[in-house]
């Protein structure tokens, strides 16, 4: 295994990911390390799915220039990256006369942002834009560049971009320590081995305040893990058209209802403290006060109709509560981005092409490559497509044909690309995450067994090594014959 490298970036996530693709530009070699077993296994991943368009920050920020500058790169990034993108906008309810001043200072805000298109609308127009919103909505506030991405499919294809151009991405990797002489980074120390290189890129997320430390720098800054739970709703029950927020309080955003790139209402997230960084448990009073919370904005929310929950947890740093984006003034070749919560998603382009910026600075010379290729194509999508397409699609690989997860119609020749793509998927919820199978209502009750032999088949692995989502969360342990012997 190569140990020597130009840049290593620790963390996977959609920050990592996209400074790896935008890095795969140069002649560089470039290092991603990644603790766990796949890519975005992380805030990244369980978040709102949602492309801010940049009123909420304080102006003058970090947080306000780059969600601003990533909201209007994802716009032309998502195609060429091949992410399903949808340009739904976003509306903050007022549901009384006394919040229609706020409303106002967003919109000053987003001025002072220069977010385009921000207006507020009348009662009439509101329900025009969305049917289903509370009748004592007396206004909004519209702001037509906000989007919905699928956030895992986001961090997937910036990853298998990286790849394709050049970039290793070594999983289940943990970093342990710098490797520092005369006040210069020279490598890191993982449980993989040391690796050798001239700059680190500190994008380890919930974990960047423990890295930093290592290098003895920012040895003050803090993360502070806070959680949020979501509920996901059956889409044959209930949809929505837009993104809709309440009135922003001092605690944040506040619980909102939105339409996803998969049909879904999603509602969440509240607030909550953490019993540490690992802290994804969802607990009853949290997901009542997250419906609660939504059905001030949509009443005809049914808790009949919840098929999922999930918890994602915020990298909450202490002091100013803006990002960190930087070279260490501490110690040389390395550049920490800290405290990127909301709208970090938003943001991720944004920060990533601020470390490219960063590291010219530092005196790396980026030469492009002559071969980079920004376009990262998907598979292809069997639910997404018309009969005619199906048709074409099967006549060239019969695995197409073959549902193996009937709510989502998710084929098994999708499940063989995710297992064989550039970025492969060697577990279940890794599956899951890449084709969106076991999300429908019956939550993966039929294709468990299909998929765990499919594994089973293609990694030459026993069925009983197949995992969830890594060692520990093995699916099955003997055959149901095996009982009777």
């Amino acid at each position: 295994m190569k140990n020597k490298y130009d840049v290593v970036i620790i963390g996977s996530g959609i920050i990592g990911s996209l400074t790896a693709r935008y890095l795969s530009r140069y002649n560089l070699s470039v290092l991603v390390v990644e603790k766990e077993i796949d890519v975005g296994m992380c805030p990244s991943s369980a978040n709102s799915a949602i492309i801010h368009a940049g009123y909420d920050p304080k102006p003058g920020t970090m947080k306000a220039e780059m969600n601003a500058k990533g909201n209007r790169i994802w716009h032309s990034l998502a195609p060429e990256l091949g992410i399903v993108f949808e340009k739904t906008g976003s509306l903050v309810v007022a549901t009384s006369e006394d919040d229609v001043s706020k409303l106002k200072q967003l919109q000053e805000q987003a001025a002072a942002n220069n977010i385009p298109g921000v207006e507020i609308l009348d009662k009439e127009q509101l329900k025009t834009r969305e049917p289903l919103i509370n009748p004592e909505a007396v206004a909004a506030l519209w702001a037509p560049t906000a989007a919905v991405l699928d956030p895992f499919g986001a961090v997937l294809a910036a990853a298998e971009n990286a790849v394709a151009n050049g970039v290793t991405y070594l999983f289940e990797t943990e970093f342990t320590d710098f490797i520092i002489d005369s006040g210069r980074i020279t490598g890191i120390r993982t449980t993989k081995g040391d690796f050798i290189c001239r700059r680190v890129i500190n994008a380890a997320g919930l974990y960047a305040d423990e890295v930093t430390r290592k290098a003895g720098a920012r040895i003050d800054f803090s993360i502070t893990p806070r959680k949020g739970s979501y509920l996901i709703f059956d889409p044959m029950k209930i949809t929505l058209k837009n993104v809709i927020f309440p009135v922003p309080s001092e605690m944040g955003k506040g619980i909102l209802a939105s339409t996803t790139t998969h049909g879904n209402v999603l509602i969440g997230p509240n607030n909550e403290a953490c019993d540490g960084k690992n802290d994804t448990a969802t607990g009853e009073d949290g997901l009542m006060e997250v419906f609660n919370g939504a059905k001030r904005l949509i009443p005809s929310l049914d808790l009949k109709n919840v098929i999922a929950q999930y918890c994602g947890v915020r990298a909450k740093g202490n002091g100013t509560g803006d990002f960190i984006v930087e070279k260490a003034s501490e110690v040389q070749g390395l550049i920490n981005l800290l405290g990127i919560e909301s709208p970090g998603f938003a943001s991720a382009p944004a920060i990533a092409l601020r470390v490219i910026e960063l590291l010219k600075e530092s005196g790396e010379k980026l030469e492009e490559k002559p071969d980079w290729n920004p376009v990262r194509k998907p598979f292809p999508h069997f639910h997404r497509m018309s009969n005619v397409e199906r048709k074409k699609l099967i006549a060239k690989n019969p695995a197409y044909g073959r549902i193996v997860c009937r709510c989502e119609e998710i084929t098994e020749g999708e499940i063989l690309d995710a297992i064989h793509s550039p970025v492969p998927a060697r577990t279940y919820d890794g599956i899951k995450r890449r084709t969106w199978m076991g999300t429908g209502r019956c939550q993966g009750a039929f294709d468990y067994p299909r998929v765990i032999a499919i594994l089973s088949r293609e990694l030459g692995i026993p069925a009983e090594e197949v995992t969830k989502k890594g060692k520990g969360s093995e699916l099955v342990y003997r055959g149901t014959k095996e009982c009777a012997q």
